[in-house]
């Protein structure tokens, strides 16, 4: 945030503090700081009618509680040169979700990593540069992967943001 360092703890377990009871003021804390997490803390008290030092406080507190775990920047994967997106499901061996996870992390475009319940066990977001980048990747990189049983590629036409940036 502007003029201020707020850095997320080390990755600790979720578990291991039960999280406290978020109030209003948080809840806009948080939504504010995710449609713009560059605000200054100036900007957050202002506009969730707080003093300055009770917003510093409560931005520190939900660092500190894990509920931030960081700021980043949305980017528009089409301008920054992959301009191709997709949803892959993954059926693995059971029980190996961290070798898998491990190897997944590893992939050039890795985007979001989910172990999901149902049809399938994993949910991959990736962004490539081209449609055969993204073949060249689930053909020879997911399915080399030995507990990778089957793949099934969703091709990404289109997306939307829902903290408000439409994408193109």
């Amino acid at each position: 945030m502007a003029g201020e360092v707020l850095s997320a703890p080390p990755d600790a377990p979720a578990h291991a503090v039960p999280a406290r009871p978020l109030d209003a003021i948080d809840r806009d804390i948080l939504r504010l700081l995710r449609t713009d997490g560059r605000a200054s803390v100036r900007s957050v008290a202002e506009r969730v009618h707080v003093s300055r030092a009770n917003a510093y406080a409560r931005i520190n507190r939900l660092i500190d509680d894990g509920v931030i775990r960081g700021f980043s920047a949305r980017i528009n994967h089409e301008r920054a040169g992959h301009g191709a997106s997709a949803y892959i499901t993954l059926k693995i061996v059971q029980n190996s979700w961290r070798t898998v996870r491990e190897q997944l992390e590893a992939l050039p475009g890795a985007a979001h990593i989910a172990l999901v319940s149902g049809d399938f066990d994993v949910l991959l977001l990736v962004h490539t540069p081209d449609n055969r980048t993204l073949r060249e990747l689930v053909l020879t990189r997911l399915q080399a992967i030995p507990e990778v049983l089957s793949t099934r590629t969703l091709l990404v036409f289109d997306e939307m943001d829902l903290n408000g940036d439409p994408r193109p």
